[in-house]
């Protein structure tokens, strides 16, 4: 009887926990960000003019017509080669005559001296395979040189582009090119390849100077160094490729570097935040969860009015979760409706968000605030573990 009794107890205990738990659960949100350059230019001055200079000059038509060109002129030339070729056979089958002279000339002379050794010595040399043997030499066979045959040239073997085709792939994110009161001036190289210790390296010293409104603001050189690019010597690379491969490497990064200085680049960014889904007591909190997250989604830095319009409603979900912390009670009773895990899931998705958001002051507002209370919050391994890496985001440079 008194092991039942004990036995309901555990179980009355068990399910009051179970009722009186928060159920949290995380879920990871997508959303787009607009990065800030480091330079900030008026919105009505974003007119960019691009110009680049290279020894580049080539269009696909122009490798095309060359190919073309180049079929052609074998073909001409078919009727010469197939000449030099009867010739060239006709010149072996020559010497093919007077190597069987030769030949036979040598059997000859070998022979006469193997007879004027002793029979003793002949089978000797005989066991040996050394008695004198004819070889007659192979005769040549004629083969007609076939026709050429033309192919399409591999257009990704080839630096198709020119002076234009580049400065059209210079873009800044947020400008047009119907102006200049942004000017970039590029001036790329050719690339050189150098050979050591069998692996080949390359580099292509470019050029890039900015001006704003006619005042320079950027003029540095890049890609003077040699940098690795195979671990096989230069004659064994297909230098065109690696060439083109190289300049698109260049344009990459000039692309990122202006961007970096002037562009407004939208950046994807995840976040994760929690939920409690209990009804009833949180359902204020359910409601903050969807105005944050569908209103995460909704940011498009395309569209500034949108993501205006989208922030404002998201800052209703905030407003919910600093009000619900009010009601926290960190050091009474675990019980309680709102209590620690209430307001630890409350601190760290708005440390998250402000964070993921690049409101770093923000987020350390609600890191101090947290640690303030840390002493009524019960932390796990890799609650703890998360924390240090938040502060360590909030204070990095």
């Amino acid at each position: 009887m008194r092991l039942i009794s004990y036995f309901s107890l555990a179980l009355i205990m068990v399910s009051t926990i179970t009722l009186t738990a928060q159920n949290i659960s995380s879920e990871n949100i997508d959303f787009q960000i607009l990065k800030q350059p480091k330079t900030i230019v008026e919105p009505a001055n974003r007119l960019l003019k691009v110009t680049v200079t290279s020894p580049y000059n080539v269009t696909a038509d122009d490798v095309i017509a060359k190919s073309k060109a180049d079929h052609q002129a074998a073909l001409d030339n078919y009727k010469n080669v197939v000449a030099n070729s009867e010739k060239e056979f006709q010149e072996k089958l020559k010497d093919y005559d007077k190597d069987v002279i030769s030949s036979k000339e040598k059997f000859e002379l070998e022979s006469a001296e193997f007879k004027k050794l002793s029979l003793l010595e002949r089978m000797s040399m005989t066991d040996q395979g050394k008695n004198p043997r004819l070889v007659s030499p192979t005769k040549p066979v004629y083969y007609k040189p076939a026709p050429p045959v033309y192919q399409e040239p591999n257009l990704n073997n080839y630096i198709i582009v020119d002076n234009n085709v580049l400065s059209s792939q210079i873009k800044i994110d947020g400008f047009s090119k119907e102006g200049n009161y942004l000017d970039v001036a590029i001036d790329i190289q050719d690339v050189q390849f150098q050979d050591n210790a069998g692996q080949t390296f390359a580099n292509q010293p470019t050029t890039l100077i900015v001006k704003e409104n006619g005042v320079e603001k950027i003029n540095a050189k890049f890609f003077q160094e040699f940098k690795l690019i195979s671990s096989s010597p230069s004659n064994n690379i297909n230098k065109p490729l690696e060439e083109k491969n190289h300049l698109n490497k260049v344009v990459a990064f000039l692309n990122q570097y202006l961007n970096d200085n002037y562009g407004f680049q939208s950046m994807k960014r995840t976040v994760k935040l929690d939920k409690v889904k209990n009804k009833g007591q949180y359902d204020d909190l359910e409601k903050a969860h969807i105005y944050v997250t569908t209103n995460l989604k909704k940011l498009q830095p395309s569209e500034p009015e949108r993501s205006a319009a989208a922030m404002v409603s998201m800052q209703k979900g905030i407003d919910i979760w600093t009000e619900t912390l009010k009601k926290v009670e960190f050091k009474k009773d675990s019980k309680s409706d709102f209590n620690s895990k209430i307001g630890e899931f409350i601190y760290f998705n708005l440390i998250r968000l402000n964070l993921a958001l690049n409101n770093k002051k923000q987020a350390e507002a609600y890191l101090n605030e947290m640690q303030e209370n840390l002493i009524g919050i019960k932390l796990s391994y890799d609650e703890q573990n998360e924390l240090k890496a938040l502060e360590s985001e909030i204070y990095k440079k």
